[in-house]
């Protein structure tokens, strides 16, 4: 019963840092058109990288004929530091980047980072996964680990986590 509340413990805080992980790992596509596929870009694409602030404006006309045209006009209203926005002290009192990787309870492992781009409808389309390395809970290592807490996916364009 102590080594279930242990391990549910655990993988809470592994799955925050997995979702805080993943909004960085989204800003950075929005950013750069692709994933990161270490730890170090990421890194420092939190500490130094902006994410700009883009107002979309739309304009409807009543031509005279009955038909409608819509105009959209894009502003961008300038820019904030991605760890003021993502990882803000209201959001996450506790944050400290130099741990973000290091995946709780595994004596200093780091998470397993991965990105690249896959093909679909004769696009190539980003994809990333991030996982634990070494799961805590024994049903997690089953199958070579298969089923370890990961977000994102090698094969397909999600973000989403194994545990959603």
């Amino acid at each position: 019963m102590q080594e279930e509340k242990r391990i549910a413990s655990t993988e809470a805080r592994i799955i925050e840092k997995l979702q805080m992980l993943r909004d960085a790992q989204v800003a950075y596509y929005a950013t750069n058109n692709e994933y990161a596929d270490n730890w170090e870009d990421l890194r420092a694409f939190i500490e130094s990288g902006e994410i700009w602030l883009v107002q979309r404006i739309e304009e409807t006309k009543l031509l005279e004929y009955g038909k409608e045209e819509t105009t959209v006009t894009f502003d961008t209203l300038g820019s904030v530091k991605v760890i003021d926005s993502l990882f803000n002290e209201r959001r996450y009192p506790n944050f400290n980047l130099e741990a973000l990787n290091v995946v709780p309870g595994s004596g200093g492992q780091t998470f397993e980072f991965f990105a690249d781009k896959i093909e679909r409808s004769n696009r190539e389309i980003g994809v990333f996964e991030i996982r634990d390395p070494d799961p805590v809970n024994p049903k997690r290592r089953a199958n070579n680990k298969e089923n370890a807490l990961r977000v994102g996916s090698r094969t397909d364009t999600s973000t989403s986590g194994n545990w959603e």
